[in-house]
């Protein structure tokens, strides 16, 4: 098969499973071509090996809107000039771009800026996955003019289904519900989220981000060390809740000083995390360690004891999906505490493969990690139903194979396997 992935950035350090995915499809066989709205922000050094290795920027095109001149006389004389220099190419795109009477901004020219870095490039595909909504919304846009060709499938991961949400109104993926061939989610909360939005049952289905078990050597620690060695890993933005876990951290440190808690990546909220440390006297307690790529997570991940993950509702309405390096450290073998938020229940069972507390509760966060302390015997049983878990229901090339199969179907019959459930309700509906 020949696919388009349309993605937001690329390459991304934070966006892993996006990676996971364009690889484990090149490995199968098939063909993949990216599409970005922008570059990595990021240095070169700290990106993923696999970028190199499968040599993933030559298959990748840019296609941000140049800037447009504010004057509308400059912006109609170099709109001219890319015409007359350009049509050749796509004449047939250039005019659709240009459709006033389909579309209320065409004067403002934008649609035919927007359609510039993409003309010449490759456009037919045999599926075009966009990775979140708002992929999906420019892939629609891109595919009714001709730039893009093939099954739109999108995929909804976080903030695309619930900050984008409440910021641009329930009707924002009301038209792409229509027009797109098939949905996934990467959890069954978004699933039913999409469907109260009015997305069709039998057009949307779970499809999780997974990571490779072999990767992820499972090695139970044990409380032995003179240290204990505390990690969470995430960008450092408000849905993260790393605040709570600095709260929590600093108020055990009090009375179990050989506590370390270190905090893996970078974001907006860096400097007020950094004077929350400050204020609560914790510096040698707690670190903000900056970004790192993958081999240095996994690396820092072994050498820990306890992973947070304290995620929160932001006040933007963003939420999380069952976080990926969640999944990473319950694969190696760390008791981890998490919150009930988003689609994480779905990957920790409360008081079996982890612990679960209500969001922005840095007591309870305290209380968990004071009780995993005190209770070293319990830390085995918790690492293997973890790590079960993990295997089960989050195996990359398990999932892998299981995207293969849903665009296959999706070519082959026009509908994707679905369980028995699905089967039923969907005779029902029609």
């Amino acid at each position: 098969m020949k696919i388009a992935f349309v993605v937001l950035g690329f390459p991304e350090l934070s966006q892993t499973f996006i990676l996971n995915q364009i690889t484990g499809l090149i490995d199968r066989g098939h063909s993949v071509d990216i599409y970005a709205l922008k570059g990595s922000e990021v240095e070169t050094s700290k990106l993923h090996p696999n970028v190199e290795k499968y040599q993933l920027l030559a298959r990748t095109y840019y296609y941000s809107v140049p800037n447009l001149p504010r004057n509308i006389f400059w912006r109609l004389l170099k709109g001219f000039g890319l015409l007359t220099a350009k049509l050749y190419k796509s004449p047939e795109v250039w005019l659709r771009s240009l459709n006033i009477f389909q579309r209320s901004n065409a004067m403002s020219l934008r649609p035919l800026y927007k359609v510039i870095p993409l003309l010449g490039k490759p456009n037919q595909y045999d599926i075009i996955h966009c990775q979140f909504g708002l992929c999906g919304l420019q892939a629609m846009s891109l595919r009714k003019f001709g730039l893009l060709q093939g099954k739109l499938v999108v995929a909804f991961r976080g903030f695309d289904i619930s900050e984008f949400i409440q910021q641009y109104g329930d009707g924002v993926y009301s038209e792409l519900f229509k027009v797109g061939d098939f949905f996934l989610t990467n959890c069954d909360y978004f699933r039913q989220r999409l469907l109260k939005l009015g997305c069709a049952e039998n057009k949307v289905m779970v499809h999780r981000s997974g990571l490779d078990c072999q990767r992820f050597i499972f090695n139970p620690v044990k409380v032995e060390q003179a240290s204990i060695q505390i990690v969470t890993s995430g960008r450092l933005v408000e849905k993260k809740g790393i605040e709570y876990a600095i709260h929590a951290v600093a108020k055990l440190a009090k009375i179990k000083p050989n506590i370390e808690y270190k905090v893996i990546g970078d974001g907006p909220l860096r400097q007020p995390l950094q004077q929350l440390i400050e204020e609560l006297n914790v510096t040698d307690t707690v670190k903000l360690l900056g970004w790192k790529d993958q081999e240095e997570i996994i690396e820092i991940l072994k050498k820990s004891h306890i992973f947070i993950a304290p995620s929160v509702t932001a006040q933007s309405g963003d939420q999380d999906a069952p976080v990926n390096v969640l999944k990473e450290a319950m694969a190696i073998g760390l008791p981890v505490i998490s919150t009930y938020h988003g689609g994480i229940p779905e990957l920790i069972q409360d008081n079996v493969s982890g612990f679960l507390v209500t969001e922005r509760n840095a007591d309870a966060i305290a209380k968990k990690i004071s009780y995993l302390l005190d209770n070293p015997q319990i830390w085995e049983q918790i690492a293997q139903a973890a790590r079960r878990e993990v295997e089960t229901n989050y195996d990359l090339h398990k999932l892998n194979d299981e995207l293969v199969d849903i665009y296959q179907q999706l070519l082959m019959q026009g509908f994707v396997r679905m369980s028995p459930q699905e089967v039923v309700r969907t005779a029902v509906t029609y």
